[in-house]
């Protein structure tokens, strides 16, 4: 299948569906040999397939379960320049649709997830120490603290928080 995304010129975009997975108050992210951080359960939609059809479908190969959803929980546009990798110096833009997956009362998977030719790892991490992990996305840690009801708009931006980081210095 074709993935909704695109790279022109120097920009890269991409709609994807992730899943927030919680489990006996630990959230689910996984993370790779490659990579030094931890990210969420999820994917690029396919061309001609639902959001909730993507995040079901990624959430079972990347954990080997199948998860039921609750609910839309956040609508994330995410603005970054990547700094390693096959996206290395583009400008990103994503667009991610977050579901709240309805837990299943154990943290036991069936993972045995490749992405990108990169054996992936699942992690339960304890949301109370949400803040010690390189994890992104980074509006997870403040979003799991509170309570939610609604559907949040969360707009993140690295190229402007960069900028202003290096202005200061």
């Amino acid at each position: 299948m074709c993935d909704c995304g695109f790279t022109k010129e120097n920009n890269w975009f991409r709609y994807r569906a992730a899943a927030i997975i919680i489990e006996n108050d630990c959230v689910l992210f996984a993370c790779n040999e490659k990579d030094d951080y931890l990210y969420s359960i999820g994917g690029a939609v396919h061309l001609g397939e639902t959001a909730e059809d993507a995040v079901r479908r990624e959430v079972f190969e990347e954990t080997g379960v199948h998860y039921e959803i609750d609910r839309l929980a956040v609508i994330h546009e995410n603005f970054f320049v990547e700094s390693s990798g096959t996206l290395k110096g583009l400008n990103c833009h994503e667009i991610s649709f977050y579901f709240l997956m309805k837990p299943r009362g154990t943290q036991e998977l069936n993972s045995n997830s490749v992405t990108q030719g990169v054996k992936e790892e699942m992690r339960w991490i304890p949301i109370k120490s949400l803040g010690k992990h390189k994890a992104f996305p980074t509006f997870l840690k403040d979003y799991l603290s509170n309570c939610h009801s609604g559907i949040e708009h969360i707009v993140t931006d690295e190229r402007i928080q960069r900028t202003a980081l290096f202005t200061r210095g």
